[in-house]
């Protein structure tokens, strides 16, 4: 039975992992399983390096395949930020903080002003190996004031057209078909076996 470490503490996001990994016959780990915490720098400048220096570090330390993934929201009236800074836009991953900057910074801007992208980079490493990495993207607009009471971090304020709902308004299985996130997921669920396997 081979071992892959989720770069993650956050439950939902596990077990994303989790469903895909197992049907592998992977044994899926978390950092909410290891015995001690790592503290990471997250020093790149862009989604895919600072998602790298987590599973490059982990995988050094811990001698396992890590994925890591790193992701944010793209707004662009604000020239792409909060970008690769989304969970500390307010301080330390403070979603209600993060959130009521975002609308301060938004005040005022109409609608179709209000356009923004969900970024998700995954990679995968492992010993001896080229890095395994995916990206995705999905559209959206910031909406003035939260909706609806499911998902996390932005998920509230943003709003996703084809559904007419925020991501907070979806239920996980809504969300994984079309969040940044579970596009990526799926990309990295068609290339992973040839790369695992090579």
């Amino acid at each position: 039975m081979k071992t892959i470490l989720i770069a993650t503490a956050n439950p939902g996001k596990a077990a994303e992992y989790r469903n895909i990994f197992e049907e592998k016959g992977l044994e899926v780990k978390t950092l909410a399983d290891l015995p001690e915490k790592y503290d990471i720098n997250e020093n790149g400048t862009s989604f895919e390096e600072n998602a790298l220096i987590k599973a490059n570090t982990l995988m050094n330390a811990l001698d396992l395949p890590v994925l890591a993934d790193d992701s944010g929201l793209i707004v662009d009236a604000l020239n792409g930020a909060p970008g690769i800074h989304s969970a500390r836009y307010a301080g330390d991953h403070d979603d209600a903080a993060n959130n009521q900057k975002l609308l301060q910074n938004l005040a005022g801007l109409p609608f179709e002003k209000r356009t923004a992208r969900f970024h998700c980079t995954i990679v995968v490493v492992r010993k001896n190996h080229e890095p395994l990495s995916v990206s995705s993207e999905v559209s959206g607009h910031i909406l003035t004031k939260a909706q609806g009471s499911d998902g996390f971090g932005y998920d509230p304020l943003f709003y996703y057209t084809p559904l007419k709902k925020s991501f907070a308004e979806l239920t996980m299985a809504e969300k994984n078909q079309v969040s940044h996130r579970g596009l990526a997921v799926a990309k990295l669920a068609q290339v992973f076996d040839d790369w695992w396997n090579d």
